[in-house]
């Protein structure tokens, strides 16, 4: 899977992951993302399809071994910051104000019991609309109608609502958020070139990368296939014709390249 993020608006940012675990990572940022986008909204469509966001956040994490696994990336990125303390040309300020929000990260994660949003699992009218709500029409009035009255009341009370059942989802959103911005962070941005719409670039081996980001202009109409692995990284460009189908581009283009380990 590529994640297109949107950045500063005259490029677009295409996202990367080299192994499963960033996958799933990006994965929960999108969609915690679309989550309190849709929630800090007024209608109750909007929060209809917040709780189906909530219910696929549920689905990618409440995975068992997940919670394990960033508290791990966690830990690691504080062990490999505190190796640069004291160090000349490090803002150490910086350095101190980031090993706190890893630890204030770390203690909330923590600080949870039993399964991530196991919570969620046993409100049995949340579970109810989970079941019905991926079926064509599912979730219609005749079908939930108790979830029809939940959508009819005001936005404040459906959105109190949205906010205590996403709570017990936060520490994992927050640890996510700040792992992907460290891992962002830790590349080094080049410009590259595409020689008749194709780029190779063979990886020095002992590093393992774990996410590619690729910057383009948009007013290039260029869409970037990426596939890469701990060797390897291959990208070839494309462009959308008045089909919506999509070919190989030609000519020699350029791009921001950032590999970050």
């Amino acid at each position: 899977m590529i994640a297109a993020e949107s950045a500063p608006t005259d490029v677009i940012t295409y996202e990367y992951p080299f192994n499963e675990r960033i996958r799933t990572y990006l994965r929960l940022e999108s969609l915690f993302r679309r989550l309190l986008e849709l929630v800090a909204r007024e209608e109750a469509l909007d929060h209809h399809y917040a709780l189906a966001s909530l219910f696929e956040v549920m689905e990618v994490g409440m995975r068992s071994d997940l919670r394990a696994e960033v508290l791990r990336d966690l830990e690691k990125q504080k062990q490999m910051l505190n190796g640069y303390r004291d160090k000349p040309g490090i803002a150490q300020a910086v350095l101190d104000e980031v090993l706190q929000q890893l630890d204030e990260s770390y203690g909330q994660l923590t600080s949870l019991t039993g399964k991530t949003g196991a919570m969620l699992m046993e409100n049995e009218w949340l579970m109810g609309i989970r079941s019905r709500i991926n079926i064509p029409g599912g979730a219609c009035a005749f079908d939930l109608p108790a979830y029809f009255a939940w959508q009819n009341e005001s936005a404040e009370r459906r959105r109190a609502d949205l906010h205590r059942w996403i709570s017990p989802l936060t520490p994992l959103a927050a640890a996510i958020t700040l792992l992907l911005t460290l891992q962002r962070d830790s590349g080094v941005p080049q410009k590259v070139l595409a020689n008749g719409g194709q780029y190779q670039q063979t990886l020095p081996q002992g590093r393992a990368f774990q996410l590619l980001r690729l910057v383009i202009d948009p007013a290039l109409g260029l869409i970037p296939e990426i596939s890469g692995n701990r060797l390897m990284l291959s990208i070839r460009l494309m462009r959308k014709d008045d089909n919506d189908r999509l070919h190989a581009c030609t000519e020699d283009t350029s791009f921001e390249l950032t590999l970050c380990a």
